[in-house]
């Protein structure tokens, strides 16, 4: 069980695999008002940033599942080097229909709403682990302004442009689910620099040092048309955000 190659090698240099950087994430915690032992649930924890900086920062503990091999053995480690291991605990697993033995007081997914099959099924599965008064945490993009044509949204790799909202209507969208938006963090296009810039390094590097993987043709590919796909259509028209939501 794993993510597509392709993943594991350009984001095999990132401690955090979506546009927040540490600080936002620490004003996210803030946000969150957290409590000291407060159980966090996180679906699609990727190298586990946020679990172990809670954990540093809050005295939060939790539990964070991932399919990739290579993320899950960063986030253990990452527990490690911050001296909070005994709090949280990282699983390589397939988080899609994971439901916390017991309830916590955060379940989050921060971009990875395919596991629940977009955004409503994956509010429905975090609400399964959630206990009363609880905080759902959904990171999900959404449109900064709305593509022109179809072509500019599968320049943002998206597959169509019904695949996002703008922000008005997303943070609508929460409400005719039955939840109330309590706070959100947005994404800058600082935090998209260093989430797509950071890629272009680590795939030099390894077509430097993997002169003979089959990988080289598609990383080759990849290294040369991302900069500019990225400035002309990601950067200007994506936005992303993590959304808290609390059950009306």
């Amino acid at each position: 069980m794993d993510i597509p190659r392709i993943f594991n090698i350009t984001e095999s240099a990132h401690r955090i695999h979506n546009p927040f950087t540490p600080e936002k994430f620490a004003t996210l915690g803030a946000a969150l008002r957290l409590e000291t032992a407060t159980r966090v649930l996180d679906l699609g924890s990727g190298s586990g940033e946020m679990l172990c900086t809670w954990a540093r920062d809050y005295g939060v503990t939790g539990t964070g599942i991932d399919m990739s091999q290579l993320f899950t053995e960063q986030a253990k480690l990452r527990a490690e080097e911050l001296g909070v291991a005994d709090q949280v605990k990282f699983i390589h697993g397939d988080a899609a229909g994971y439901v916390s033995d017991e309830k916590v007081g955060v379940a989050a997914c921060l971009g990875a709403t395919w596991i629940g099959g977009g955004v409503a099924g994956t509010v429905n599965l975090l609400a399964k682990s959630l206990c009363v008064g609880g905080i759902i945490l959904i990171g999900e993009p959404y449109w900064r302004k709305l593509p022109a044509t179809e072509d500019i949204a599968k320049g943002c790799l998206a597959g169509s442009l019904a695949d996002f909202l703008l922000l008005p209507d997303l943070l609508a969208s929460f409400g005719a689910l039955g939840y109330d938006v309590v706070e959100m963090v947005l994404a800058d296009q600082n935090g998209w620099d260093r989430y797509e810039a950071a890629k272009w390094l680590t795939m030099r590097r390894w077509l430097e040092a993997n002169p003979d993987d089959e990988f080289v043709g598609e990383i080759r590919a990849q290294l040369t048309s991302e900069p500019k796909r990225y400035a002309m259509y990601t950067r200007e028209y994506l936005g992303w955000g993590v959304f808290a939501l609390m059950a009306r």
